[in-house]
């Protein structure tokens, strides 16, 4: 099948690979535009461009793309059949939408109609979600709310993060976009329309979201810096300056009470109180200006006392 790909994270790579596996025609790589990040503000390559390149494949990379005249004659000269889009990040307009006989394809990782928006990864496991999974739609003018065609579920383990938790759903997806596109093209895969009464959102994610609200359960707040991974993580305020709080574990409710954002220690143990009369414990944490460090060594060196307020 001639198609057309849009994506531009790793995320996306998986699938572009299982196209070209797959034996499909991969006739044009669509990919976000080289950006400087970074400290040094270096341009950096994104991910799909890199492995475009290197299968050999053609890239373009437009600045916009609803009005860009030129990038729609060139998709409409080569008349795909479908439109494959990963994580490509931008809004498809309509004159796209209505371009190849099969449509804009998504793969979304979440189970739709759950979690439309631009983390859903990073809200499943904050949310406490235990499963998870791909669902591959026909894009529609909406914000992921096209017809799905095939889904499939993953379990959220319990140590998972949204970094460990991404490559899993990528390569799920890369297997249910073939399969979605094998049953297109042999006429045996019907659309259904999704439930909007049970939609839920994953806006993206800003800084603030990261800031740890103590009155939380210790099992929310966990969810959330596993969640929140790599960023915005997870953070409060000690003594008037940021701490990062890298790793840590929910205690059993009633099992250490302690008030909501105080701080007790247990030899070199470092608790914090959170909701529901429920400790959380911080195993490693990362100071303003300085290096993670073990709940220990903070403990050694900042002399935290029982009874201190983080927040």
């Amino acid at each position: 099948m001639d198609v057309v790909f849009c994506g531009t994270p790793q995320f996306a790579v998986p699938t572009l690979d299982a196209l070209v596996s797959a034996g499909h025609e991969v006739r044009l790589v669509v990919s976000q535009p080289d950006r400087p990040s970074g400290r040094g503000q270096q341009l950096s390559v994104p991910a799909v461009k890199q492995r475009a390149l290197a299968l050999g494949l053609p890239v373009v990379q437009p600045q916009t793309i609803k009005n860009n005249t030129e990038f729609r004659a060139q998709l409409e000269q080569l008349r795909p059949q479908a439109i494959i889009v990963v994580a490509y990040g931008r809004i498809i307009p309509q004159w796209m939408i209505d371009l190849p006989p099969l449509g804009n394809l998504n793969a979304h990782a979440s189970l739709l109609p759950k979690y439309r928006g631009a983390a859903p990864i990073q809200w499943a496991i904050a949310n406490g979600e235990t499963v998870t999974g791909v669902t591959t739609m026909r894009i529609d003018a909406g914000l992921d709310t096209g017809d799905m065609l095939l889904q499939a579920e993953i379990p959220i383990a319990e140590e998972d993060t949204a970094v460990t938790l991404s490559p899993k759903l990528a390569q799920l997806g890369a297997a249910l976009m073939v399969e979605t596109l094998q049953r297109l093209e042999a006429g045996k895969l019907s659309p259904t329309p999704q439930d909007h009464a049970h939609a839920t959102l994953a806006p993206v994610l800003k800084k603030e979201d990261g800031r740890i609200d103590f009155l939380r359960s210790a099992h929310e707040i966990h969810n959330r810096l596993r969640g929140f991974q790599p960023w915005p993580g997870a953070f409060t305020n000690f003594r008037g300056n940021s701490l990062a709080i890298v790793s840590a574990r929910p205690l059993t409710p009633g099992s250490e009470l302690v008030p909501p954002g105080r701080i007790r220690l247990l030899a070199d143990r470092l608790l914090v109180g959170a909701g529901s009369d429920a400790a959380l414990e911080l195993l490693e944490v990362q100071p303003e200006g300085k290096k993670k460090m073990s709940a220990a060594d903070f403990v050694n060196g900042y002399r935290p006392k029982s009874g201190e307020i983080l927040g």
